[in-house]
Order: C-alpha cells, then structure tokens, then sequence
C-alpha cells in the first residue's frame, strides 16, 4: 500500500542539517576518515603560515579564517555531504509512505577495496576486501515494489519472508510506476531499522506510522 504524504510532513522526516547517525555514515571508514584528516592537516597548516607572513590586516583575517575552516573540515566537511544529500532527496515530486511485506532476501559480496602487493614469489597478487550485502525485495497487494540493499550484521538474521515492512518512497512519477527512490526501512514486528544510508528521523517516522494506523492495517 502507498499513502501519499506531503512535502511538508517529508521535511519533518528528512531533515536538512545532517544528524549524528547521518554524520557517522558521511564521515565514513578510516581510510576516508584519514583522507579527510590530510586534507585538514595539509591546508590548515598552509593557510596558517601565509596568514602569519601577512600583515594585520584584511588579508590577514582572510587567512586566519581559512585556517581554521581548513583545521575544522574534518567536522564541517560529512555535515556538508550528509546535508547535501537530504536536501536532494526533497527534489522528487511525490512522496508516499509504502507498507508491504519482504518478498525475498538474498546475500551480495561487493568489493569494499581492492590493492596490489608482492606475494613471497615476487609476483603481484591483487588483494580484495569483501563485505556481505543483504538484499531485500519488497511487495505490496499491488505486486513488486522494488528493493533494498545494506551492509549485513548479525541483528539482520531475523529478517524473513512475509516480514512486514514499511519505508518512505519517492519518485517523480505521481502513479509511483518507474524510477523510485527508496529510504531507510522499518520493521515494525522485530522493531529493526535496515538500510545503507539513514535518512529518515526514525523516531518520527514510527510516530508518523502510528498516526496512519488505521490506513495501514
């Protein structure tokens, strides 16, 4: 079942400053963590020396203020992109809350990194870090929906066929038949949150969910 919902309720869900849970995914692994941390390093480091061979002047606090925009990147910087990203998802047109059922689940290996290294022959060997994906398909009393897939754990063995499952669905296709863009998903019956990204204030949702109970049930 879809149940349309407006823009309005959509911003109360998808919020436009990043949350925490959405800064900890932007902030990402520690490689990206590093990577992040080199850029600040480098150009807080840069921009501080210019900005003491400088006069105390205009250019002087131009600077200083660079430097510490630069020192603080590793902060401001997976705000940005978390905050980038929810604001893009409020682009689609329509918006709809969809309440189905897991129609199948299945495991995915996708290849996270991958590097080259000498083994002790002297030949290079490719090197490949791997992680299980689960995927999970979701229907309606109207057919296929669509799917969605994230990184496994452990809590997401409980996960079976004819779970109910309800999550915020967009597109900009009013009758919602092509080109739909799935959030983060709830099931309500074991209480679990699945999903790669978490754009949705979860809470809220659940409360948004309850408040359509009869329309729902």
């Amino acid at each position: 079942m879809l149940i349309p919902i407006s823009l309005n309720k959509v911003s109360k869900l998808v919020p436009s400053v990043a949350t925490g849970g959405q800064f900890k995914f932007a902030l990402g692994d520690p490689r990206k963590i590093l990577q992040r941390l080199i850029i600040s390093s480098i150009g807080g480091v840069i921009t501080f020396l210019i900005s003491v061979s400088q006069d105390r002047n205009q250019t002087y606090s131009l600077w200083l203020f660079l430097c510490v925009l630069f020192f603080l990147y590793i902060l401001w910087g997976p705000i940005l992109e978390a905050s980038r990203k929810n604001i893009s998802y409020k682009k689609y047109k329509f918006f709809s809350i969809f309440d189905g059922f897991v129609s199948d689940i299945y495991k995915i290996e996708k290849i996270e990194n991958s590097r080259e290294q000498t083994n002790r022959y002297g030949r290079l060997e490719l090197i490949e870090k791997k992680r299980t994906w689960l995927t999970v398909e979701m229907e309606d009393e109207d057919g296929y929906l669509s799917k969605i897939s994230f990184p496994m754990e452990n809590k997401h063995a409980q996960i079976k066929i004819g779970s109910r499952i309800r999550c915020l669905v967009s597109s900009n296709n009013r009758n919602f038949q092509n080109n739909l863009f799935l959030t983060d998903a709830w099931l309500p019956d074991l209480n679990l949150w699945i999903g790669d990204y978490p754009f949705l204030l979860r809470p809220a949702f659940e409360e948004i969910c309850y408040l359509y109970k009869n329309k729902l049930n």
